[in-house]
């Protein structure tokens, strides 16, 4: 019988027990965040002058992008895209349209835009001292990138001067934008002081 010999471990030295892998931690985060999502879309207000409705549904990617990675951010956004796309329902009631044509609908370019708004809010946010006002200025950036897209996407669908989407796309949802925006940045705030930073 042979004898395996192992070497001798140099002072100070410890072997180190195998990491447990992220990947379920990461579904968990992305499943619940998608779901979060869905329960902000659904807190949805129709308005008669335009076809997009006042919904939570920014609220959700404004505070998922400064609470998780930007990787992590961006997919659980996408999970979220996904899952409306295949039909279960996780998108804002207004307009009623079913699965994937509801992102070719006159909310698609808000929605598309979810992954890369909380992408870029997680990667503002975490190169700052994470405090209540970089979260305010990464957050407003996500919402414009969200409001952007939202308007270009809907002057394309319906060919309307700049002036009547802005009036339709962009103009009413300023305010609530603006105290999604505030919520957000505080409870990011709070979350980080009472969370020792790892990243």
């Amino acid at each position: 019988m042979s004898r395996q010999i192992s070497a001798p471990l140099a002072p100070g030295s410890s072997i180190a027990p195998a990491r447990p892998s992220a990947w379920p931690r990461s579904a968990g985060i992305v499943l619940a965040g998608s779901f979060f999502a869905a329960l902000c879309a659904h807190v949805s207000i129709p308005l008669y002058f335009t076809p997009v409705p006042l919904s939570l549904a920014p609220f959700a990617v404004l505070l998922l992008g400064l609470l998780l990675s930007p990787r992590l951010a961006a997919a659980t956004l996408g999970a979220y895209l996904l899952e409306g796309a295949l039909g279960l329902p996780v998108f804002a009631p207004t307009p009623a349209v079913p699965g994937l044509a509801h992102l070719f609908g006159p909310t698609g370019g808000y929605l598309l835009a979810y992954p890369l708004a909380a992408a870029l809010i997680a990667f503002l946010f975490r190169r700052t001292g994470r405090g209540f006002n970089p979260a305010c200025l990464s957050a407003a950036l996500g919402s414009f990138v969200i409001l952007a897209c939202g308007a270009l996407w809907l002057a394309a669908l319906t060919h309307a001067s700049l002036q009547s989407v802005f009036s339709l796309a962009v103009l009413p949802f300023l305010p609530g934008d603006a105290l999604k925006i505030a919520v957000a940045a505080g409870l990011a705030a709070a979350w980080v002081r009472l969370r020792p930073r790892t990243t």
